[in-house]
């Protein structure tokens, strides 16, 4: 059986690719990392995610008389929270408590350097390689360390590129017997968040698991909001904010598959339609019309 290591922050990209991986067979070891995050919402959507995905996965398995499985469409997904939340004192990033307000505006301004965690990349490649080799050497057989980095993270996160990953893994090779065994996967490093939900249409497809479902338990927004529906009883419900960077990275890709977001979104007043979150994006896009391709972003955008 293929195997692979998975570092799931509980965001669109990574979930994605935990579909990819379960729909081509692997039998996958999902990571979180609590390291003080702002949006540690994330890591709710996540055990969300393996919960509704491992609740399809024994739906699928089934033995008849003789005890032969008969039906199979992946294996029960092992995951597991590291927790790192000691470091964030220590981290200077707006990203994580204590920081600097996580800038609002495309993702492509150069303000978004501020939510770049210093060597997050780096401290998380460090586990998944540890436990990536652990079970390579357990089983004897080879597992890819799977990340879901994609082309729109290179320019503000020096750690999601292919130069950085081919010198840690070269570290990763220098201090370990065996480590031939543990290979990355990084299938979407040359796409963009539209390339990766277009992945994850077919990969719902193939597993018979509903799209809406999958993605209604996935954050992407680094400005969350927590809304009081009753104050007098203490109870809240988290929702996407539409204006960070990354929750209009994700609202365009949306915006250029054709369909809704089943995320829920919110400003400061309180919960808003799909259709407002939209708006501000198109506007912000069309800001930036000069931007290569973004003429035919916003003609799909108007055409809706």
């Amino acid at each position: 059986m293929k195997q692979a290591v998975l570092s799931l922050s509980g965001g669109m990209d990574s979930s994605t690719l935990l579909l990819h991986l379960l729909a081509n067979d692997y039998k996958v070891t999902a990571l979180s990392f609590d390291y003080g995050q702002k949006h540690r919402v994330e890591l709710e959507r996540a055990q969300q995610l393996v919960d509704y995905l491992n609740s399809k996965a024994s739906e699928t398995l089934a033995k008849n008389d003789l005890g032969e499985t008969i039906k199979h469409n992946f294996e029960p997904i092992t995951y597991q929270t590291i927790k790192l939340d000691g470091l964030t004192s220590l981290l200077n990033s707006a990203l994580v408590e204590g920081g600097d307000e996580v800038p609002e505006g495309h993702y492509e301004e150069d303000n978004m350097k501020a939510t770049v965690v210093p060597n997050r990349n780096k401290i998380f490649s460090s586990i998944t390689q540890a436990v990536a080799l652990s079970i390579a050497n357990k089983t004897e057989s080879p597992v890819k360390i799977a990340m879901g980095i994609h082309a729109g993270d290179h320019a503000i996160y020096p750690d999601c590129r292919q130069e950085f990953r081919d010198a840690d893994y070269k570290a990763f090779a220098e201090g370990n017997w065996e480590a031939s065994r543990v290979s990355y996967y990084t299938p979407y490093l040359e796409g963009d968040k539209y390339d990766i939900l277009q992945d994850g249409e077919s990969c719902c497809e193939c597993l018979g698991i509903d799209f809406d479902e999958v993605y209604k338990r996935t954050n992407t927004s680094y400005k969350p909001i927590k809304h009081y529906h009753r104050p007098e009883t203490n109870a809240f419900k988290w929702y996407s904010d539409f204006k960070s960077a990354s929750s209009v990275e994700r609202i365009e890709a949306f915006l250029k598959l054709g369909r809704p977001d089943p995320v829920e979104y919110a400003d400061e007043g309180g919960p808003v339609k799909w259709e407002t979150a939209r708006e501000h994006v198109v506007a912000l896009l069309n800001e930036h019309a000069n931007k290569p391709n973004m003429n035919d972003t916003i003609d799909m955008v108007n055409n809706m």
